[in-house]
């Protein structure tokens, strides 16, 4: 199991290669989140990310509006919509900077972020393992690749029971977790 982020990010002078934001397109993040309930806003690169749990360049989350960058890591963009679109109701109607949730959330959430990547042109499973890797979060296997293909059964069934992984699809469930 995933120990989802780092106790603290990387510095800024210590920076992953990860990819940003402006790489995909804001827009087309705007595009594949809407189905899951989220207003995406874009800032300038001038501006402080409201709402942004990690600081720069790291997204922020203030109800159900995700909040980002062009230098944005997409990896951020995607655990924040994801921690929105697994959190219950109550949580999500006080939502402001930080997510919360328990282990199994997180877990659920690095599930989820592997998977909807599918829907953005310009990334893939494969890169956003790397940029998670990149980034610090920390797997039992080593590494985001092998967690996923290895080692997630909990983190799937988590996000079926919640409505949000259709088992015999094998894809995600447009909206968000209900209850």
């Amino acid at each position: 199991m995933p120990d989802a982020r780092p106790t603290t990010p990387p510095s800024p002078e210590a920076l992953p290669d990860v990819t940003p934001l402006a790489r995909i397109g804001i827009a087309h993040l705007g595009d594949a989140l809407a189905a899951f309930g989220l207003h995406v806003r874009a800032i300038g690169l001038d501006q402080p990310i409201p709402g942004s749990f990690w600081g720069e360049a790291e997204a922020g989350l203030k109800g159900d509006t995700l909040i980002v960058r062009e230098d944005t890591p997409v990896h951020s963009a995607l655990h924040e919509a994801g921690h929105y679109v697994c959190m219950d109701p109550t949580r999500r109607a006080v939502l402001d900077t930080d997510a919360g949730g328990d282990y199994d959330e997180e877990n659920a959430v690095c599930y989820w972020q592997i998977m909807v990547c599918d829907r953005l042109a310009g990334m893939d499973r494969q890169t956003m393992c790397a940029d998670m890797d990149a980034w610090g979060y920390t797997f039992r296997l080593g590494s985001a690749a092998a967690w996923f293909a290895e080692d997630a059964e909990d983190a799937r069934a988590w996000l079926i029971l919640a409505g949000l992984l259709d088992d015999t699809a094998d894809a995600l469930i447009d909206g968000v977790r209900r209850r």
